[in-house]
């Protein structure tokens, strides 16, 4: 029988979906042609948001490349839109020309809402739907000083907002309610959210109506109906979103709100064409989240495929990572008559639960800052079941019913078969715990056969966690993945063989190793010289062209091709003549922008290439040296002004800042860190989020590690008390000196002290006298070696020797 004509118009998640399915039960039986008006086929939208904050490239969340479609028979007429439906004759109309169809299926998703203000349609006020707007986003981000407005507090609203905020820019978000994401969270929960977002530098403005956006051709500023305005580059739109029907409309099929369907996705108008993810409705509702667009697209394959199902609308729950911080809510958490609340609340740690009950039933429930026992909650939302036996632990989750326990698979093993363990994809539990019966032993597989994880990710350690308690001894945690596509080894493997081996060279590493590629490559190479360097720093000549470009150019690459220079500032202190000299290159060498920056130095941007040696002639002759911005390794010590001139400060906070910024500067690290030492406990220096932070106190010096300030927000964790500057400058070289020879390349000091935890690293650097002193002195060693300006010797030679950026390989993991 000869195969169908299926034209899908739209290449979202959903179509994408369909495509899987329908390939996967029914090969052969249609030949599908696929439109898009967009010039690319089908990519993981719900990822746009790292890409935007320059965690994930394009290319790592396409979904189908070219390809797939090619081993499929897909024909792709991608960038093409369709401008016409004829029923009649059963064809549709491209751009380019038309394409018949057996069976049509419309999948063209949703428009972004904007809202119906003067100025809404000049340059630079964008959306978020799609990689173009992505892009545009990106672009405004890489003009230095530039301002984004976000319109819109929800979702989108604030995934943009943190984008663009982790690229450097100054962010406002505009919502017109009374707490962030309304419809996902109660009140409370939307306060945690606003603090959080707020501690990440992104100012919120609530009931805010925004009244025009004005400018001369580009977008300048936005006027708030209370007269306020605000300065912008950029407006991102993200208010909400409608059902797409144009095509719908045009083509005379019934549409609602959305393209009104069937439970077999069938067009109610006509039985040849069907309707399929945000752009349909069905039983009077439309759909945004993405799991029910997969079970729509699992119950359309079907139906082309001539088998029965039919789609049911099922009750969802939303749990989302906005900015670092997990979010979860499910069911009704509206106040009601006869409805209770279990509340808890830890405001140290950002945690807040609500349960809400009505008639022994738990019927809603709002996480946040710990969602691990979400899905648990879920299922007794769904089950209806009766909790009034377990009302008075219910709050502590499925591990405390019935009493405590401590094994932390517990409240995997506790769950129902019917429990929902991935939301995107409907997977519950037993689905996954027959998948592996059947075979499936470990992450790749459960997810190749169940999907579950497969989408935005959330659930992978719950599914892991399944697959440890379905296979007991048999499964082990999945191991560390290899350091590259070069070798089987981890990073941990390759620094216990260079150490145990004593390889002091990339070669002897490789036949060590059993390299599988005769150099290496950008991913490995770096990491090499990084291990290489730290262990054996007399031994070992570091290799600048297996380091990243800014290392190699000594400078950061910007936007443009050019470059940032910032002289170091030792502990945020400067002289007139330090400033002259700054002034002085900014004038010759036509400095465009001069910024100070949150480290509490002055970043010239926008310098060209061939500057650079010249303008750091001049800088270094003013007796200023690099401020390493570009390195991975110290970058700032920041500090208070101390007793010097604070009539609160204990100690002298600056003297401090500065000898420790003497002794560390220069040193190659895992990643960058920064420090910062704070005159008193009033903390001014923000010494709490620093990899590591000193606070200066009445008795002498209280030394924190391991604290974070971007996408997540972390405390530092107290190390130890010192009594005097000689020992808080030892206990910070060595906690440095420990981290250099045992973390992993990349990985910032919070991550490594979660890894190997905190009181291993006091039993080294506090309680062994005798190790924390080896660990000081094998810094020095290297200091005596690598501390030194990159640009005050042989500049000149260096400039021309690194001066070719095209033959670089490193860029693109940078």
């Amino acid at each position: 029988m000869a195969p169908q004509k299926l034209v899908v118009i739209g290449t979202g998640m959903a179509s994408g979906r369909l495509l899987e399915h329908l390939f996967e039960i029914a090969p052969g039986a249609y030949e599908v042609t696929l439109f898009n008006a967009e010039p690319r086929g089908c990519y993981n939208r719900i990822m746009l948001s790292p890409v935007l904050s320059g965690e994930k490239s394009f290319q790592e969340i396409v979904t189908h490349d070219e390809a797939w479609y090619e081993d499929h028979g897909v024909t792709c007429r991608f960038g093409e839109r369709v401008t016409a439906v004829d029923r009649d004759r059963k064809v549709v109309v491209g751009e380019k020309g038309e394409v018949a169809y057996d069976k049509l299926v419309i999948a063209t998703g949703s428009a972004p809402f904007i809202i119906p203000v003067p100025g809404k349609d000049l340059k630079g006020v964008v959306a978020y739907r799609d990689l173009e707007d992505t892009n545009a986003m990106i672009e405004a981000a890489g003009n230095p000083g530039s301002r984004a407005v976000v319109i819109g507090g929800g979702l989108l609203g604030l995934e943009a907002a943190a984008g663009l905020r982790l690229r450097g820019m100054e962010v406002t978000v505009l919502h017109l309610m009374g707490h962030l994401m309304e419809r996902q969270l109660d009140a409370s929960a939307g306060h945690l959210l606003k603090q959080d977002l707020e501690r990440r530098g992104i100012e919120v403005m609530l009931q805010a109506s925004t009244q025009e956006i004005t400018g001369t051709g580009k977008v300048e500023a936005v006027k708030l109906a209370d007269g306020t305005e605000l300065k912008a580059d950029i407006v991102v739109m993200a208010v909400g979103i409608r059902p797409e029907t144009t095509v719908a409309k045009a083509a005379g099929l019934e549409v609602g709100r959305g393209m009104v369907v069937n439970a077999q996705m069938e067009s109610v108008s006509d039985p040849d064409i069907y309707g399929l993810g945000e752009c349909v409705e069905f039983d009077g509702a439309v759909f945004g989240l993405v799991a029910p667009l997969y079970d729509q697209a699992k119950v359309l394959a079907k139906t082309l495929a001539g088998e029965a199902d039919a789609f049911t609308v099922r009750q969802l729950s939303t749990k989302l990572k906005v900015t670092g911080c997990d979010l979860f809510s499910a069911g009704d958490f509206n106040d009601g008559e006869g409805r209770q609340d279990i509340v808890f609340r830890d405001p140290a740690r950002g945690v807040y639960k609500r349960l809400v009950i009505e008639n022994d039933r738990l019927i809603g429930a709002v996480f946040y800052g710990d969602t691990a026992d979400s899905n648990w909650f879920f299922g007794l939302i769904q089950t209806g079941e009766d909790i009034s036996a377990n009302r008075d632990t219910l709050i502590f989750g499925p591990a405390y019913q019935g009493g405590a326990s401590v094994d932390p698979l517990a409240a995997v093993a506790a769950l129902p078969d019917e429990a929902e363990i991935c939301g995107c994809n409907g997977v519950c539990k037993g689905q996954i715990v027959t998948a592996i019966e059947n075979g499936a032993s470990d992450l790749a597989a459960v997810r190749a056969v169940t999907k579950a994880s497969g989408s935005c990710g959330t659930c992978t350690g719950l599914v892991e966690q399944v697959l440890a308690v379905t296979l007991g001894d048999e499964f082990s945690m999945p191991a560390e993945q290899p350091m590259c596509g070069c070798t089987d080894l981890t990073h941990e493997d390759v620094r216990r063989l260079i150490k145990g081996q004593e390889l002091k060279s990339m070669p002897a590493v490789w036949q060590a190793g059993a390299w599988k590629t005769p150099d290496g490559c950008h991913s490995c190479r770096p990491a090499l010289n990084f291990y290489l360097l730290a262990d054996w720093p007399v031994e070992y000549k570091d290799d600048p062209q297996s380091r990243f470009i800014n290392e190699r150019k000594h400078a950061n690459i910007q936007k443009d091709g050019t470059f940032s220079v910032m002289p170091r500032m030792w502990g945020g202190i400067t002289t007139p003549d330090e400033l002259r000299a700054i002034a002085d290159a900014a004038d010759k060498y036509k400095v465009p922008t001069v910024k100070v920056t949150g480290g509490q130095r002055i970043d010239l941007l926008g310098i060209k290439g061939e500057d650079l040696p010249a303008i750091w002639a001049d800088l270094n002759a003013a007796g200023m040296v690099s401020g390493h911005a570009y390195s991975k390794g110290l970058r700032t010590v920041k500090t208070c002004v101390g007793t010097d001139h604070c009539r609160f400060g204990t100690q002298d906070s600056t003297g401090l800042g500065i000898k420790l910024e003497k002794a560390l500067w220069g040193s190659w690290t895992p990643h960058k860190v920064k420090l910062a030492v704070s005159g008193c406990p009033r903390n001014c220096a923000e010494a709490t989020c620093k990899d590591v932070g000193v606070i200066c106190v009445d008795s002498g010096y209280q030394i924190g590690v391991g604290g974070a300030a971007g996408m997540d927000l972390k405390e530092t964790e107290r190390l130890a008390d010192a009594k005097t500057e000689e020992e808080a400058i030892e206990l910070a070289i060595a906690f440095i000196q420990l981290y250099r020879e045992n973390a992993r390349y990349l990985d910032r000091p919070y991550k490594w002290l979660g890894k190997v935890g905190l009181p291993w690293v006091k039993a080294r650097v506090v309680d062994d006298l005798a190790e924390r002193r080896r660990l000081v002195d094998a810094f020095l060693l290297s200091q005596t070696i690598y501390q030194k300006d990159p640009w005050a010797e042989h500049v000149r030679e260096q400039a021309e020797r690194y001066a070719p950026i095209a033959d670089i390989t490193l860029e693109a993991a940078e």
